[in-house]
């Protein structure tokens, strides 16, 4: 690969970040709203459908695009010509048959996936939503194509375009709900129609790009050529082997929903709970998830900047210049979602508050906050695997937690309720993360990982944020309660002064060494704090 187009890479790989971020934070963002418009019973019907639309998502946006961009690249630096039999149709055909499959396995096994969450109301809902399966291959191979040539930008503007479709029809059809043109079921139709007009969007973005550049750099596609032997059983395994691993590796929070659609209500209601109480539960329950997942992506996503930089055969070649940017986006991935768990285990009930607007399952959620430090600590250690060539290890890995986050829900819900739900998924979380931290000692012998982290500084810096939380806590929590407005600046005024105060004295105390904090985004800011500790 050329220095252009190693640069082309990176800069791509960051566009796909900056681009995951964003999305990311309109789902947590929205979900706040429509359970606000809708209540926790709206927010329990939009939950239980959003794992299985999520899925789609993640196959269409990170699984088969990594696979059919492996494909092309592949194709391209051997020299040869994609074409619609040798390339283009084979890929349509698997993907195509896949998905017919799936769509076929969802729409018959509706009746038993609704019992399984134990309303039938969704048999209807999940038979509907199996059509958003309809568009992935068409999604898919226009973004892997596309990123096989190093075009990120498409992929990048079509997710945003996505997101903000989904987000305005489901935001809208909670609103209409609200005043009560429509009724409260309305929510779980509104959530499909507004996936499906997310992916239609998407398509419409992609196939722009596609034959705006058609006539560049993809003009070579009309040239005529040979065909050699169609390499099915390659496109086979490359496809539906590495596709769906690298879409697992996206799932990890979803699939930790995923489980709480299909155990959390029918194992409340046999422990002695009413239907209704059971979905409200479950509602309140589901508050923790867009807060998990803005904080887990925001402490990760800074640290995955980094992961372009790293390489299976980047650290043979440069192996200390590897090894700092290994250190720093764990030490930077552990200090954030330390900082950010106590953080938000100390001001949740005033954060619960405003965004939920009461205090309900507060104990509860402070208890799944945890989950934020694995999950995390997890998703970093996962991309550097992936980055070192680890990519089905780590679909495996992810498989177990789900696994152990179902028999957690079906032993611990029935015993201890809500709470039984957040130990399963901290347990489920922390056995990832065992997983995680073992392979990596094992793939990177000799280097410390984890030994290496400044656990003096962390202290120091946990331990003055939670002093000084604890009293502004103490002193203005009481006074703005009940006025929203005022409960909005303080929250914001306590986490962003809390945070820096965490970072202020992390930095004194030399919680970052010099080469790492060189590493990160603005590191001329944060270099100035640092230096200021080693004079007089």
């Amino acid at each position: 690969m050329s220095d252009n187009e190693t640069s082309r890479l990176v800069k791509g790989a960051l566009l796909l970040s900056i681009a995951g971020l964003i999305s990311k934070v309109f789902s947590a963002v929205y979900r706040i709203v429509l359970q606000n418009l809708t209540g926790d019973i709206g927010f329990y019907m939009y939950q239980q459908l959003y794992p299985l639309l999520g899925i789609a998502t993640m196959l269409a946006l990170y699984g088969f695009p990594s696979a059919i961009s492996s494909l092309t690249a592949t194709e391209i630096e051997k020299g040869r010509v994609l074409t619609w039999k040798g390339f283009y149709r084979p890929i349509l055909s698997i993907l195509a048959g896949f998905h017919i499959a799936l769509i076929a396995m969802i729409y018959f096994a509706a009746p038993l996936l609704a019992q399984l969450a134990g309303d039938e109301y969704f048999i209807g809902l999940y038979q509907f939503a199996a059509m958003l399966f309809l568009i992935v291959p068409a999604l898919a191979i226009l973004r892997g194509i596309q990123q096989g040539r190093y075009e990120m930008a498409p992929t990048a503007l079509s997710q945003i375009g996505e997101q903000l479709i989904r987000v305005c029809t489901i935001i809208a059809g909670a609103w209409l709900v609200s005043r009560g043109i429509f009724q409260i079921e309305a929510i779980g139709t509104t959530a499909v129609v507004a996936a499906i007009l997310g992916g239609l969007s998407a398509l419409a973005v992609l196939l722009f790009f596609y034959y705006k550049n058609r006539a560049g750099s993809y003009r070579e596609l009309s040239v005529s050529s040979l065909e050699a032997a169609v390499p099915w059983k390659n496109y086979l395994k490359t496809l539906l082997l590495f596709g769906i691993a690298a879409a697992m590796n996206h799932m990890t929070l979803l699939l930790m929903q995923l489980a709480d659609t299909f155990t959390f209500v029918p194992k409340l209601m046999a422990s002695g709970a009413g239907e209704i109480e059971a979905k409200e539960m479950k509602g309140v329950f589901d508050r923790g998830q867009p807060l998990i997942q803005v904080v887990t992506i925001i402490g990760s996503s800074i640290a995955l900047a980094i992961i372009p930089a790293i390489s299976h055969q980047k650290l043979k070649e440069q192996r200390k210049q590897v090894t700092n940017y290994i250190q720093t986006v764990i030490h930077v991935g552990i200090f954030i979602a330390a900082g950010a768990v106590l953080g938000l285990f100390i001001i949740f009930p005033e954060v619960n508050q405003l965004l939920y607007k009461n205090t309900q399952g507060t104990n509860e959620l402070r208890l799944l906050i945890v989950s934020i430090l694995m999950s995390t600590i997890s998703i970093i250690g996962a991309s550097i695997l992936q980055s070192l060539g680890m990519i089905v290890r780590t679909a495996v890995f992810i498989g177990i937690s789900f696994v152990v986050k179902v028999g957690g829900n079906l032993i611990l819900i029935p015993l201890y309720g809500v709470y039984g739900a957040s130990i399963a998924t901290v347990s489920s979380l922390a056995v990832l993360l065992l997983l995680v931290v073992i392979e990596l000692y094992r793939k990177l012998p000799g280097i410390p990982l984890y030994r290496s982290i400044s656990w003096r500084s962390l202290a120091a810096a946990s331990l003055s944020m939670i002093i000084y939380l604890l009293v502004v806590q103490g002193i203005l929590a009481s006074h703005v309660m009940n006025v929203r407005l005022l409960l909005f600046v303080y929250v914001i005024f306590i986490s962003l002064s809390g945070a820096g105060l965490f970072l202020f004295v992390l930095l004194k105390t030399g919680g970052l060494t010099e080469d790492q904090i060189k590493v990160l985004p603005k590191s001329e800011y944060l270099l100035r704090i640092y230096k200021g500790r080693k004079q007089p």
